[in-house]
């Protein structure tokens, strides 16, 4: 067997080759994380469409993403907990096919309340998507490689974007929005088919030998170590999820409202930021393995509050395009390094658990970055309300500095060390 495991002192040394076991679980992860980029990308393609054939408001047309936010958040509670206790291959299975099925018959949906609750039960599904997939990937790979391992899955999100923004553009003019939703369940049956042959991670199987009990949310809060560890994890998913979400919700709506810039123009910014993304992703993971998790985070941290302030006072169009990518690079670099930071500060029998509760705890709280930022800019700028994100970004880097210690080259807990 491929996936092998050593015991020692309750910490399991991990494989120092890249077999074929590893790269079936590292790819089966990426197209699960892409499909949750797709599938938020989809809802935002296409709401106009959804809000003209159900004749929505505003307000109604924004508690969809809402509820769907509501599933993803629960799901991945609930199934972190299951992939904890039956297996991350059985459980990461399960959350695929809810998914399929119930984005399938979103297209279906007769009304908006119809649609609505499949929107929320396909969520459930797509919330365990992240935290299982990180957490089988660092449980299969290489100490020495599991920042970048993860990294790679962290790109799989900017991939769905992108197949997101060619099957919203072309499938919508055709068969409209329900032929989008209709069309999206072909990546997700990809998705069951590429992990359908995957075994359970030996370092899980070697844990349930052991541990019989059934795990709960209070393990994250163990005790006052752990607990201070899992209350920085959910500041720092919290701030990167907050700044993610509000800057790409608003950007596009400041450069068209402020700068006059055309859609051509709104475009060519948004694919220079995910450039920026992408390379961001790369280069943190590499820095996060060579150099450490604290300094990695920390210097990203400190220069994403630092760029975020200086770009949004820029006032020239075109040099908010051409540095989009620089800020992309700050802002978003850093979720190549969240797998494996949240995965090796809890021991096997709580780890899928803890991956999926915190981030997305943090994206729960993150949905609320557009709602602040239109706040705000109620009573000043657009420009001046996006800024005003850098102060986040010193939280992050203070709660990274005192509350959650260095991991760099830990091999994962097997079980909790008393």
């Amino acid at each position: 067997m491929e996936n092998s495991v050593k015991k020692t002192n309750g910490n399991v040394a991990q494989p120092q080759q890249i077999a074929r076991y590893q790269k079936q679980t590292l790819w089966s992860s990426i197209i699960g994380y892409a499909m949750d980029g797709l599938d938020m990308m989809l809802l935002s393609f296409v709401l106009p469409l959804i809000m003209k054939d159900f004749h929505l408001t505003t307000v109604q047309a924004g508690g969809i993403s809402t509820i769907t936010m509501f599933g993803v958040v629960l799901g991945g509670a609930v199934f972190g907990i299951l992939a904890d206790r039956f297996g991350r291959v059985k459980v990461f299975t399960w959350t695929i096919l809810i998914f399929s099925v119930f984005t399938g018959l979103s297209a279906l949906a007769a009304s908006d309340t119809i649609f609505i609750m499949m929107r929320f039960l396909a969520g459930l599904g797509l919330g365990g998507e992240f935290g299982i997939g990180m957490t089988l990937v660092c449980e299969s790979w290489p100490t020495q490689l599991r920042t970048k391992a993860t990294s790679w899955v962290a790109l799989g999100y900017q991939g769905g974007t992108l197949l997101a923004t060619l099957l919203a553009g072309y499938v919508s003019i055709h068969f409209g929005w329900r032929g989008v939703f209709a069309i999206g369940i072909l990546p997700a049956i990809l998705a069951w088919w590429t992990r359908r042959n995957l075994e359970e991670p030996a370092m899980w199987v070697e844990n349930r030998k052991t541990v019989k009990k059934n795990f709960a949310i209070k393990e994250l809060f163990a005790n006052k170590k752990i607990t201070l560890t899992t209350i920085g994890l959910v500041i720092l998913t919290s701030v990167q999820n907050l700044g993610y979400f509000g800057i790409m919700s608003w950007m596009p709506t400041m450069l068209a409202a402020q700068q006059h810039t055309t859609i051509n123009g709104t475009i060519f910014w948004t694919l220079s930021t995910i450039t920026g993304m992408v390379i961001g992703i790369i280069v943190f993971a590499w820095a996060a393995d060579k150099f450490g998790r604290k300094p990695a985070f920390i210097t990203f941290q400190i220069s994403a509050a630092i760029i975020v302030w200086i770009y949004f006072k820029i006032t020239d169009p075109t040099l908010l395009v051409l540095f989009g990518s620089v800020l992309g690079f700050f802002v978003n670099g850093m979720m190549g390094g969240y797998g494996a930071l949240l995965s090796e500060h809890y021991p096997t029998e709580i780890r899928s658990t803890a991956e999926n509760l915190i981030f997305n705890v943090g994206r729960f709280i993150g949905g609320f970055g557009p709602l602040f930022i239109g706040f705000i800019a109620l009573h000043q700028s657009l420009s001046t309300a996006l800024g005003m994100i850098s102060a986040i970004y010193i939280i992050a880097a203070l709660a990274m500095l005192f509350l959650i210690p260095e991991t760099k080259g830990r091999e994962l807990a097997l079980i909790t060390e008393n």
